[in-house]
């Protein structure tokens, strides 16, 4: 028999899972949906053993070494409260084979307990949420900014146990971040599917998170780093098997760990709350996975064991004066008087903790030296783009950055273009649709151009498939790559659709045989002759 600890992200408790409780137990598992320390009225506690219907209950008079009640103040209860909570519990079941499920929020504490009790953990389920790495805070997780400062200020008033630096800001009476409000759900996960009973009931139940439990650092020793791990994906939201194959083929390093034997993958059709909109479809999948299913994905065999990021640039590019102001990097030509400046966007999102940043990667040196080899500055800015919610941040940065490169003295501030690789490609719909006169062209390098599948927390604005104009904007000079990410290459299509359709002038360059990042992994003749194609025809324009 199989016993599923289920733990429901933040501002919620065990009710949460009712309707996925109810198969697992008719299947013949064990269930118990958690209430955690200050998320409802009583702690969690396993009873009902004996009646074959197990769950986690509140006991109103707890008697028993270790039971805590929430004493009303938030500042009291943080990340290792709700581990402490998951271990007792783990230590109360009898069944040996645990399966911890952590959805959200959840899967901290989860990862904690089993960290604590690896030998009594069968297998972890991250449900539609991704693995938090040791001193990782929930609050990183968080996709809306403005959700996060929302924590950073609630935080700095809580106290709690030392755990790690914690996020800073503004202040608060009883160190709790009110739940989401009617409308707001999506902020913290796709509500695609959810039944609008079921939405009104989680408005209505939704208590105040305890801010220490979001912003203290989650700290492992490694000892359930080898236990099986089983990700449920909801593609609504953006995650997906095929999404996990992207990241692990050209993604930072740390995703080759998704490829691990021990990691299974199942996809699911509904938004980030499955347990109130496919409810029996999860308690399926959950029944699955206990039993060692699901899909796995592997690394390729030509993969290098470089992360794609630091691999060289394909062109021998000549050494040139480069200057740091701000963000920017300019990579200055030997010649006199102004110069048309190309500026080279990085795509991402990128962890904020990535080092070398993008403008410090042989990348985005390369492209700027290659740039300024040929008479332009290439000019590299670093944008803060770290997660979906963050393109109008990015967008502000890269604002910042093309005023830079235009005051500058030896940048001809009236021939600029602007080249976007990958997601930074929803970054042109700015320029595209309201362009400068001193945009002479705008360059894009296997783009996507409009939001993926799931990116709902994605502004409207940033839709390029939208934003081209007619022909009397600037010029587009598009590369694709033939062996692109399907979802990427949908949008390009859409996307030359409607050049076509409006007239926009837009020169098409091809790599057939280059994948996502070829200039990296594809360092064929094929790839640098597309590069040196791309390149003549942005500065032709820049000097026409």
């Amino acid at each position: 028999m199989t016993a599923f600890v289920l733990v429901s992200g933040p501002f919620t408790g065990g009710w949460l899972w009712e309707e996925t409780v109810a198969p697992l137990r008719a299947s013949g598992s064990e269930a118990y949906p958690v209430t955690l320390t200050g998320m409802g009225a009583w702690t969690p506690t396993a009873t009902g053993m004996g009646a074959g219907t197990p769950t986690v209950t509140g006991d109103p008079t707890p008697a028993r070494t270790g039971d805590r009640q929430d004493d009303g103040a938030g500042s009291a209860v943080d990340l290792e409260t709700h581990i402490d909570d998951l271990v007792r519990l783990i230590d109360d079941i009898d069944t040996p084979r645990v399966v911890l499920v952590g959805h959200g929020y959840g899967l901290h504490p989860v990862l904690g307990a089993a960290d604590r009790r690896p030998g009594r953990v069968a297998r972890i389920v991250s449900l539609d949420t991704s693995l938090p790495e040791d001193g990782e805070a929930a609050v990183r997780s968080v996709p809306d900014p403005e959700v996060r400062a929302r924590v950073a200020d609630v935080a700095a008033g809580s106290g709690g146990r030392d755990g790690g630096e914690r996020v800073g800001g503004g202040g608060a009476d009883d160190g709790r971040v009110s739940p989401p409000g009617p409308g707001e759900w999506a902020r913290w996960g796709s509500t695609e599917g959810v039944p609008a009973e079921a939405l009104e009931r989680l408005e209505r139940l939704a208590t105040p998170q305890p801010a220490g439990t979001l912003t203290q650092p989650l700290r492992l020793t490694g000892a359930a780093a080898t236990l099986p791990t089983t990700g449920i994906l909801c593609t609504a939201g953006g995650s997906g098997i095929d999404v996990v194959r992207m990241l692990v083929e050209s993604g930072p390093p740390r995703f080759r760990a998704l490829a691990d034997d021990r990691m299974r993958y199942f996809d699911l059709g509904t938004g980030h709350w499955p347990m109130l909109s496919a409810p029996q479809e999860l308690a399926e999948l959950l029944r699955r996975a206990a039993a060692g299913e699901g899909h796995r994905v592997t690394v390729p065999e030509a993969a290098e064991e470089r992360p794609a990021h630091l691999l060289p640039f394909l062109l021998d590019t000549p050494e040139v004066p480069r200057e740091r102001h701000g963000r920017v990097d300019l990579h200055l030509p030997v010649a006199d008087g102004p110069r048309p400046a190309v500026v080279l966007v990085h795509g991402g999102p990128v962890s904020p903790d990535q080092r070398p940043t993008p403008r410090d990667t042989p990348f985005l040196r390369g492209y700027g030296r290659y740039a300024a080899s040929l008479g332009a500055v290439g000019a590299t800015p670093d944008h803060r783009l770290y997660g979906l919610a963050d393109f109008p941040r990015a967008a502000e940065d890269l604002a910042e950055a093309v005023g830079i490169v235009r005051a500058d003295p030896r940048v001809d501030g009236d021939r600029i273009a602007l080249w976007f690789f990958s997601a930074a490609g929803l970054l042109a719909a700015d320029w595209l649709a309201a362009p400068p006169p001193w945009l002479r062209c705008v360059a894009m390098t296997y783009p996507a151009l409009a939001p993926l599948p799931g990116w709902g927390t994605v502004e409207p604005r940033f839709r390029p498939v939208d934003a081209v104009g007619a022909a009397d904007g600037p010029p587009i000079v598009l590369t694709r790559a033939g062996r692109e990410h399907p979802t990427f290459a949908a949008t390009v299509e859409e996307f030359l659709t409607a050049a076509a359709r409006k007239g926009a002038d837009v020169e098409i360059v091809d790599v057939p045989h280059g994948r996502h990042g070829f200039e990296l992994v594809d360092p064929t003749e094929e790839s640098r002759a597309a590069v040196r194609r791309a390149m003549r025809a942005v500065l032709g324009r820049l000097r026409s």
